[in-house]
């Protein structure tokens, strides 16, 4: 695949089947973020693969309780929503630590996130980076949960499966005028 047009057709996937995805195609997807650029090559980030359905329903809940306490209005009418769900059911999540004393580290982990996102669009799985499990990451709690080493802050989860085949998102426009040439 082209790979703008790969760029171009990825979408955030909140719609997935109840299918499981096998550990190699997790694998290559933990692969391509390993291979992101990092700022002096600190490679800073950690992978917690999260496959367990009682743990994923525990984040779920846990960072859905701190979301309720959100001075931001629409964060807190998620945290109360009670048919909302973090992850969106999806049969795997992949939380994205970075080590706190790295040059980059946030900004290491998101050029891996983005990496792992463009391969699962590729091996035609779902994904879609999930920001709003930051709240319960911050708490000492998740380390531990999560088996994050030492030194390690969790930033933000990826949700993947197979996307149900009905729901195609569109994309939406992009704003003009991003671009001056000098």
């Amino acid at each position: 695949m082209d790979f703008l047009e790969l760029c171009k057709g990825r979408r955030s996937t909140r719609r997935f089947s109840e299918a499981e995805v096998p550990a190699e195609i997790i694998e290559k997807i933990v692969e391509a973020g390993i291979w992101a650029p990092s700022g002096h090559n600190e490679q800073s980030w950690f992978f917690s693969v999260v496959r367990d359905k009682s743990l994923q329903e525990t984040l779920n809940l846990k960072t859905k309780a701190l979301m309720k306490e959100s001075p931001v209005s629409w964060i807190a009418q998620k945290g109360a929503d009670e048919r909302f769900h973090l992850f969106y059911h999806a049969p795997a999540i992949i939380v994205v630590s970075g080590k706190i004393s790295a040059y980059s580290a946030i900004i290491d982990c998101s050029a891996a996130t983005q990496n792992m996102l463009l391969m699962a669009h590729a091996l035609g799985i779902g994904g879609c980076w999930i920001g709003l499990i930051n709240a319960y990451l911050n708490l000492p709690e998740s380390k531990e949960l999560l088996s994050i080493p030492e030194g390690y802050q969790g930033f933000y989860a990826i949700a993947l499966g197979y996307p149900e085949p009905e729901i195609i998102a569109k994309a939406p426009q992009r704003k003009p005028d991003v671009i001056r040439w000098l």
